[in-house]
């Protein structure tokens, strides 16, 4: 069993940045793919971007540009960096890794990963 616990939420106001950490335990995440969701209250997860394991990266249109994804491995932390932030990022973020594949597969579903973090909340206010 894989635990991911997320760290690093807040609130910041719109232009400014944060750093988002999913810290795991129980497994190394060095052969997992990894990914960051977000989600609002009444609204379906949503994709924000992910990194295989070998460090190939994906991001959704709406963040292209302003995030970047990464991971230590000898940490076993996954980073979700932020900037440029918009009033439209407020959400709860959330990480998931995927043990399948061998860490291979740059995905964008919610169903291909199968752990996730109890999220945490960034608020970006204008």
């Amino acid at each position: 069993q894989v635990q991911l616990v997320e760290s690093g939420g807040g609130l910041v106001q719109a232009g400014g940045s944060l750093r988002l950490s999913c810290a795991a335990s129980g497994r190394t995440l060095s052969t997992y793919a990894m990914g960051w969701f977000r989600q609002a209250p009444g609204k379906e997860r949503e994709f924000v971007a992910c990194i295989t394991s070998g460090g190939s990266t994906y991001f959704a249109d709406s963040v292209k540009g302003r995030f970047t994804i990464s991971r230590d491995n000898t940490k076993n932390t996954v980073y979700l960096r932020m900037n440029s932030l918009k009033t439209e990022d407020t959400d709860v973020y959330y990480c998931a890794a995927d043990s399948r594949w061998a860490g291979v597969r740059l995905t964008t579903t919610p169903p291909a990963y199968n752990y996730w973090g109890q999220g945490t909340q960034v608020t970006v206010s204008s």
